[in-house]
């Protein structure tokens, strides 16, 4: 059976608006797990509504819940009042990233991406993903993308990283493929990075 009802992104955000000062919000928001993934969708956006105490209060609640990488980032993007005090959330992220759970080991990864790679920020959050080790698929998929990013963003922080072969094989070959696929990096650069693809692990 079918765990999706197909409803459109902009009409589960302005659903989201319109129920927030509602008793229906606090309701909804306590009744987990929800039923359908057009319900988290609407959850993660109802995060990003509250005030930031609430919204963390909630979100400990719904990252059991998470059972998908779409509703992981979406709610992700949707965290900016929520991550407006970087340096207040940090210990939340690192919580999240000793997870034993695959998609709340995920969102500490992307909040990182999303939110602590444009300041000097940036040096920390690197090496706390760098020591992320998980044979999850969704995990490795989101430190790859995380290391293309800061390749975008951070290239000299992030290049020792992949020169050092600080990754497992599969990740760091991902991270320089999506490094590569970037509109944001120089072909020279480009180039490089491709010499520092690596074989499979022996």
């Amino acid at each position: 059976e079918s765990r999706v009802i197909g409803i459109r992104t902009p009409k589960l955000r302005n659903f989201a608006r319109q129920i927030k000062d509602s008793s229906k919000a606090k309701d909804f928001l306590q009744n987990l797990p929800h039923t359908y993934y057009d319900e988290n969708i609407v959850h993660g956006y109802m995060l990003g509504l509250l005030d930031t105490e609430k919204a963390l209060s909630h979100l400990k609640a719904f990252l059991p819940y998470m059972d998908n990488w779409a509703v992981v980032d979406m709610t992700v993007s949707c965290l900016k009042k929520f991550f407006s005090d970087r340096a207040k959330r940090l210990d939340f992220v690192k919580e999240c990233l000793a997870s034993s759970e695959e998609y709340t080991v995920r969102f500490g990864i992307v909040s990182l991406m999303a939110y602590y790679l444009d300041d000097n920020s940036a040096k920390e959050s690197i090496s706390l993903v760098k020591q992320v080790r998980s044979d999850k698929f969704y995990v490795k998929m989101a430190q790859a993308w995380f290391f293309a990013t800061a390749l975008t963003k951070q290239y000299t922080l992030a290049l020792p990283i992949i020169e050092n072969g600080a990754l497992d094989t599969w990740t760091h070959n991902k991270a320089i493929q999506k490094a590569r696929e970037s509109l944001c990096i120089p072909k020279d650069k480009k180039d490089y990075l491709k010499t520092l693809k690596r074989g499979k692990d022996k």
